[in-house]
């Protein structure tokens, strides 16, 4: 299910987001971090869903009916907040944040994974009936060192991603100890949102565009795409996988 999300930061209009209507708060508190409106979860100090948007209102969600969020937020840089009239769009094109490539955030993190381990984290992430009913919804999967932490779907893959950052956040996770895993392609906007998280590996059954393994080879993050139960395609850095043939 698509519905729009209206969010409003600071009683300012910051975007409309087309969003599956499940985590809100975990959707915009991912999102103002990716966005680095907030550099921590505390700069949040509320954050409430008004009218129809109701956690208890799932009759409302079932009819389409639009949901209406406001987010008091506490920024030391104010003018951060420059999203108005922006919208996303569940198909994964919509407006983001412009990608200043010689500006990216490093990753800082001394994870080592293995293929078994990739390919075991990615069987359970395409364990979604809707997934493989519709083919419509994308998942994203967030694990550690002790197994899946949150394995979350929306209609878009950039949103299902913010969830599971501001999951992340709310959970207080460590995320430079992380493997991001998704169902769909990645592209240079979700490599963006893991490099600013310091999630140091991300891994997706689908195909990555040329951009996004650009960013990934200058920012030290580990991209792999294809992941089969025979294969998968390591494109940068491989020197976190161990086990490989």
């Amino acid at each position: 299910m698509e519905v729009p999300l209206a969010v409003f930061v600071n009683g300012r209009h910051a975007l409309t987001a087309m969003v599956s209507p499940t985590m809100i708060e975990e959707f915009v508190t991912g999102f103002l971090y990716t966005e680095k409106i907030i550099r921590k979860l505390e700069d949040i100090e509320s954050l409430h869903i008004e009218g129809n948007g109701d956690k208890n209102r799932e009759e409302n969600r079932e009819e389409n009916l639009p949901l209406t969020l406001s987010a008091s937020v506490l920024t030391e840089n104010p003018s951060s907040i420059m999203l108005s009239g922006k919208t996303v769009l569940s198909g994964c094109g919509g407006d983001t944040s412009y990608v200043d490539a010689d500006r990216l955030p490093k990753i800082q993190s001394d994870l080592i994974t293995d293929v078994l381990i990739i390919k075991s984290i990615m069987k359970e992430t395409l364990v979604s009936d809707l997934h493989s009913r519709t083919g419509g919804i994308h998942i994203v999967g967030l694990f550690g060192q002790d197994g899946k932490i949150c394995v979350i779907e929306d209609i878009g893959r950039h949103n299902a991603l913010d969830k599971v950052i501001g999951y992340g956040l709310k959970h207080g996770v460590d995320f430079s100890r992380t493997v991001v895993t998704c169902s769909g392609r990645l592209s240079s906007e979700m490599v963006r949102k893991c490099l600013i998280a310091n999630i140091p590996v991300i891994a997706s059954r689908g195909a990555t565009t040329t951009l996004a393994i650009s960013m990934g080879e200058q920012a030290g993050l580990t991209i792999i795409g294809f992941v089969r139960s025979q294969k998968m395609n390591i494109y940068t850095g491989s020197e976190r996988v161990r086990n490989q043939e």
